[in-house]
Order: structure tokens, then C-alpha cells, then sequence
């Protein structure tokens, strides 16, 4: 049977400081800001099967990136927006979502693990996959994070008050006009984007601690969509950062350390409220 060691390591110091450390500060930085301000807006539009499942369908992306010799951020972002589109344009209610969202994703998953059959170096990039590898994010990941950030914001500049119209109320959100078929498609096209960035993290099956859970945190703990984007994103930030500082010091998966910590505050957050209703 084989033994975890979670005992300290008295050099973290130095390991903080390696190169591929500060990337995986940097590029959490670029996640936690995406994935915070999108998670708000997936909660509103209760699309958080959606988003979990974008992840997968990513996967199929991903694996035949693999076979194909391509970048695997590549291949999994084309599957993400191809899939992504498909839910926003066949979903255009809540209901609809939910079985378009589960019909793309069972046949994506089922693509992906074909394809990471035909392919022995796919197989073996399958748990990085699923459950992220950020000490490994290079310097050329960051500066497309970074470039993703800034169409993000410069996107949201544009369409935020439609975009919060038809996430709270799209029934009267459509009554007064707003394109509720574009905010859907537009909403879904740009988390495929944060999924895509954010997979490296922490890995399609655990993606939901970072886009998910801090935003459902924000949202007890915060009274406008705003407070809660920014509350949300510094959640996120804060899960990663210590995430890789304690990983550093007990040396274990860091995917592992940032999922507990999202959910600790996400607990925090609901303890709070539960006492302030007694």
C-alpha cells in the first residue's frame, strides 16, 4: 500500500521562490479573477451545471489535442466554445439548459475517453487532465491568461447591465427588450473561456471549488453584484495562493489544498448566516 507523507519540509522557503512557483501565483491571480466575476453571474442564471459540465466537455478537447500533437489549452477550448454554443443556442431556458447541458455532456465525455484510448500519451496526461497540474502552467499559459482577462473585463464593460438584467429576472428582462438568445449564448461562449484557463488549476473534475464555490460564499456574505464579484474573485485568490504555500510546506497535491480551502470558506459563509437568522 502506498504511504502519504504530509510531513514539513523545512526548505518550502525556496520552493516558493522557484520560477514555476511564481508562475502558479501569476497564473492564479489571472483564474481568480475570471473565474470570480463569471462565477456571480453563473449562480444568477443557475447555470452551475452548465459550467461544471463545460469542464468536460472540454475533455474530448483535450485528449484528442493530445493525439493530435496540439496544445492541449487548444483543444480543449475549441471543444468548451463548440459545446458552450451549442447549450446557449439549444437552452433558452433553464429547463432547456439542463438537457442540452446533459446531452452534449455525455457524448463529450464518451468522446474523450475514445480518443484517450486511441492514444497512449493521452492516457497519460488524463489525470493532469481531470485533476489539474498548476506547478506546470508556463509562461506563455500566463500571457494568455492575461490576454483572456482583459477581453473578459472589456466585454463585461459592454454588456454587464444586460447581462445582470436577464440573469436575475429574464422573464421581465425579455419583457423590456434584452436578447435573452444572445446573453445566453454570450454567457456560455465566455465561460467556456474561464473554464478553459481555469482547468490547469485544479482539473475538470474539480473545477467547481474555483468558478462555484467562492462565488456561492460571496453571495451570503455580500449585498450587491459587485461586493460579490470582488468578494468572490479575492475567495479564489486566497484558496490558490495558500493552496500553493501549503503545498510548499506539506508537500501534497495542490488541486487538493485550494478544493479544501474554497469549500472551508464556503462552510465559514454558511455557519455565518446560519447564525445571524437565530
Amino acid at each position: 500500500m502506498t504511504s502519504i507523507d504530509f510531513s514539513f519540509d523545512p526548505e518550502w522557503m525556496s520552493t516558493l521562490t522557484a520560477p514555476f512557483m511564481m508562475n502558479a501565483f501569476i497564473a492564479g491571480l489571472c483564474i481568480a479573477l475570471a473565474a470570480g466575476v463569471m462565477g456571480y453571474f453563473t449562480i444568477a442564471r443557475h447555470s452551475t451545471f452548465a459550467a461544471h459540465a463545460l469542464a468536460h466537455v472540454g475533455l474530448p478537447g483535450a485528449t484528442g489535442a493530445v493525439l493530435l500533437g496540439l496544445p492541449v489549452s487548444l483543444g480543449m477550448g475549441a471543444f468548451a466554445l463548440g459545446g458552450a454554443l451549442v447549450i446557449g443556442a439549444l437552452g433558452k431556458r433553464v429547463s432547456e439548459r439542463e438537457i442540452a447541458t446533459g446531452t452534449v455532456l455525455a457524448f463529450a465525455t464518451g468522446l474523450g475517453l475514445f480518443f484517450a484510448r486511441l492514444s497512449s500519451s493521452a492516457s497519460q496526461q488524463m489525470q493532469s487532465i481531470l485533476f489539474g497540474s498548476i506547478l506546470t502552467i508556463t509562461t506563455g499559459q500566463i500571457i494568455g491568461f492575461a490576454i483572456f482577462d482583459v477581453l473578459l473585463l472589456a466585454l463585461l464593460a459592454i454588456i454587464y447591465r444586460p447581462l445582470l438584467f436577464s440573469s436575475l429576472d429574464e422573464q421581465v428582462a425579455q419583457a423590456k427588450g434584452v436578447p435573452i438568445g444572445l446573453m445566453n449564448v454570450a454567457f456560455m461562449a465566455i465561460m467556456a473561456g474561464v473554464i478553459t484557463i481555469a482547468v490547469p488549476a485544479v482539473g475538470t473534475l474539480l473545477i467547481f471549488a474555483l468558478v462555484i464555490t467562492p462565488a456561492a460564499a460571496a453571495n451570503i456574505l455580500a449585498g450587491s453584484p459587485l461586493k460579490a464579484m470582488i468578494i468572490a474573485s479575492v475567495l479564489c485568490l486566497v484558496s490558490i495562493w495558500a493552496g500553493l504555500v501549503l503545498s510548499a510546506m506539506f508537500p501534497a497535491p495542490p488541486s487538493f489544498i485550494i478544493v479544501t480551502i474554497s469549500t472551508l470558506f464556503w462552510a465559514i459563509a454558511k455557519g455565518m448566516a446560519a447564525l445571524k437568522t437565530r
